[in-house]
């Protein structure tokens, strides 16, 4: 698995603000020495995930100094957000410009903190939106878009979409965000749902077709109904969903709904309906 499309570890977003990004003061006063040269430290220090390069930092003194390094930091930042655009003063004014008095390590910890605000956001537009049981596509499509325009990486929708105790549309989200905006590897994102053991939850999606002519006649509206669990979608099983999904109500397709799958209902159905406004 590449860098850039590593497993979080399936920590709250609340944890990691208050202990993952603190250095903890070390148990020892004393300057203990480093194990090892200080250049392999810092390498070791560079394969860390945040947890684990805080708890390193606990330890003694001089791996607090060296895991709060500028260099490790701008690292992690670069890997979690690759398509951050950061200025250098000749940037696009869209550019994100770091204080140059403030260390990556900080600079790292506010991104976080920008990114969970805006995750809850997104989150509760798309719990509001799906109030009444389902979520039209025009609102799906929405939430998708803000998830692009907020340069979401992948770490930030396994940490803030990924969580079981959310409903399973925003997992879909997420999911679908994944694979087409960010282009994550089938493997990575598998291993991420079973990790975050929402592989198996199900969504329903709905969408009405307009009835084809024949004979001079134009026959009734075409509701088709798939049923799904998200490591489906993962397996490239439903890829005429993420098509009708992506697309919207466009064309031949008069609405799209996205809903909580009910279990006893079939995987895939097909029936004449009447046109519903």
């Amino acid at each position: 698995m590449t860098t850039r499309w590593k497993e979080e570890k399936a920590e709250s977003p609340q944890t990691l603000k208050s202990n993952a990004f603190s250095f903890q003061s070390p148990k020892q006063n004393k300057m203990s020495p480093l194990p090892v040269p200080e250049d392999v430290a810092l390498q070791i220090a560079s394969f860390l995930q945040v947890p684990d390069l805080c708890s390193l930092a606990s330890c003694s003194r001089l791996w607090r100094e060296l895991c709060g390094s500028d260099c490790i930091w701008e690292s992690l930042v670069r890997d979690r957000w690759p398509s951050l655009e950061l200025s250098d003063g000749s940037s696009s004014s869209s550019a994100i410009k770091k204080p140059m008095s403030m260390g990556w390590r900080c600079f790292y910890m506010e991104l976080h903190n920008e990114k969970a605000a805006r995750a809850t956001s997104v989150v509760q537009f798309v719990e509001t939106c799906s109030s009444s049981v389902s979520l039209e596509v025009g609102e799906y499509q929405k939430a998708m878009q803000d998830l692009h325009a907020l340069q979401f990486g992948y770490q930030d929708v396994q940490m803030f979409l990924f969580k079981p105790e959310l409903t399973v549309l925003v997992n879909l989200l997420g999911l679908h965000y994944c694979i087409n905006w960010l282009g994550v590897p089938a493997n990575c994102v598998l291993k991420a749902l079973e990790s975050r053991k929402i592989s198996e939850r199900q969504v329903c999606v709905k969408w009405w077709k307009l009835g084809i002519w024949s004979h001079g006649f134009r026959m009734r509206d075409e509701l088709l109904s798939r049923r799904f669990t998200l490591i489906d979608v993962g397996l490239a099983k439903q890829e005429e969903v993420l098509a009708v999904l992506y697309r919207g109500a466009i064309h031949e397709v008069l609405r799209v709904q996205i809903c909580v799958a009910d279990p006893s209902s079939p995987s895939w159905s097909c029936q004449s309906a009447h046109r519903r406004g």
